[in-house]
């Protein structure tokens, strides 16, 4: 019998569905978007749109839920973490430590 698919998120925005569906196809997720034509067709009048819903199969729902909100939080999904290691881009400019 089929997995059935399951309701992960829900969007106003096609631009936030489309990259969030991105997202979970980079985990291997299978994901479709339900709606996302009407709401493009209605992109003045969004507002008035029914919702664009992202769904994924049922066995990974709760999988896609987390990996959704680690990226909502601003935390990078596990998956993406390279490592502890501080990247030198992040540390302050320190002209004094420049060689010459």
């Amino acid at each position: 019998m089929a997995d059935k698919l399951v309701t992960v998120a829900e969007y106003m925005d096609s631009m936030q569905a489309e990259m969030d569906k991105q997202v979970l196809d980079d985990f291997g997720i299978k994901n479709i978007l339900v709606g996302q034509i009407g709401a493009d067709v209605l992109a003045g009048v969004l507002a008035f749109s029914k919702p664009i819903k992202l769904q994924v199969l049922e066995k990974d729902a709760d999988e896609a839920k987390q990996i959704l909100e680690e990226q909502q939080q601003g935390h990078e999904p596990e998956a993406y973490e390279i490592g502890d290691e501080t990247d030198e881009a992040d540390e302050p400019y320190d002209p004094k430590e420049e060689e010459l």
